[in-house]
């Protein structure tokens, strides 16, 4: 329990040092605290860690969500939105992080030693504001969040599951049925977050495959999948393993530029869980990608099941050489590698 509070406080107050910093607010101006952390919840709670090291203000308004997986960095910032609606002239703190040290799986069920090859520590600190006076010096603009919940479905609900194994192991076993799960819940994500995002033509060849499947009864007549690379400059998906990105490259018809800030962070971090999706946003700063007026998508997906979208607007060009606090800025001119495809190859006798 000390050492994994030790990590949490070295993620959590590392990344918090690093926002704070960078935007010269001062912590007891801080109104709101969203922390999410899936495995790791002690007590006193991760958000009353933050408080009491930062002696923050005895009126601030702390949340601590856990066990909601990957995507629940989304969910905080879809909480500190709606807080921020009703906190007025105010920041919210949102601070997204996994811990590993009580959370490594030390027996040999194959479907939970998954986890221990794809997860590494990490964390992500965000500062949101609804100040006026914010605005010119804010990175971005949260225009949409689409939260999307199949734990209905009782396939969906098991696919990301902690339990014991035979031997009374406590991991966290990942299902076969998890590509299909995520599929599923993008699918029902993007057809909310699609008119909020896509131009009218898109809209229209969209809804025309829709009515010719479901009205008219024509099976033969394949679902239209929206253009997204006319909605959005750049696209975060959650650095969950090579075959998650696999499939949504494929599904949305990205390119590989579109997929190099997730397949990098993959590649130098590792799956970090909710943070992934701004160590992601993070690389493409770091290229110097980001220019102003262009849309991010941050896609997220999570035990439960769950898919989260977030739509970020970005409000100045941001220079890469500004931001020596940026997790990619001592070696970003090494990236993209190139990452070799897994192949499997039989043996015979």
């Amino acid at each position: 329990m000390a050492e994994a509070r030790r990590e949490a406080e070295q993620v959590m107050f590392g990344a918090i040092d690093g926002v704070l910093a960078k935007t010269g607010v001062r912590a007891r101006d801080i109104g709101v605290v969203v922390v999410n952390c899936s495995l790791f919840n002690p007590t006193p709670s991760l958000s009353a860690m933050i408080v009491n090291h930062y002696k923050l203000r005895g009126n601030v308004a702390t949340y601590n969500l856990g066990g909601m997986g990957c995507s629940a960095g989304l969910i905080s910032i879809d909480l500190a939105k709606q807080l921020l609606q009703v906190h007025r002239n105010s920041y919210a703190l949102v601070v997204s992080m996994e811990n590993i040290t009580l959370n490594w799986y030390w027996g040999n069920n194959r479907s939970m030693l998954v986890s221990n090859c794809l997860f590494r520590m990490g964390g992500a600190a965000i500062l949101l504001s609804n100040r006026g006076g914010d605005r010119r010096r804010g990175k971005y603009q949260l225009l949409h969040t689409v939260r999307t919940h199949h734990g209905a479905d009782d396939r969906a609900y098991r696919c990301v599951f902690q339990e014991e194994d035979d031997s009374g192991t406590v991991g966290v076993a990942l299902s076969k049925d998890l590509m299909a799960v995520a599929g599923e819940a993008l699918r029902t994500n993007i057809t909310t977050l699609g008119p909020l995002v896509l131009p009218m033509s898109e809209q229209i060849l969209f809804l025309a495959s829709l009515v010719a499947r479901k009205v008219f009864g024509l099976a033969g007549v394949k679902p239209y999948i929206p253009d997204f690379k006319m909605a959005f400059e750049h696209f975060c998906i959650h650095a969950g393993g090579r075959a998650v990105l696999d499939t949504i490259e494929k599904n949305l018809a990205l390119t590989g530029w579109h997929m190099e800030p997730s397949r990098m962070t993959l590649y130098r971090w590792g799956n970090t869980s909710s943070s992934s999706l701004w160590y992601e946003l993070a690389y493409a700063e770091a290229k110097g990608r980001v220019r102003r007026g262009h849309r991010a998508w941050q896609i997220a997906f999570g035990s439960g099941f769950k898919c989260n979208s977030a739509v970020w607007k970005a409000l100045r060009t941001i220079a890469p050489a500004a931001d020596d606090r940026n997790p990619w800025a001592d070696e970003i001119h090494n990236f993209p590698v190139e990452v070799p495809k897994v192949e499997t190859v039989a043996a015979s006798s």
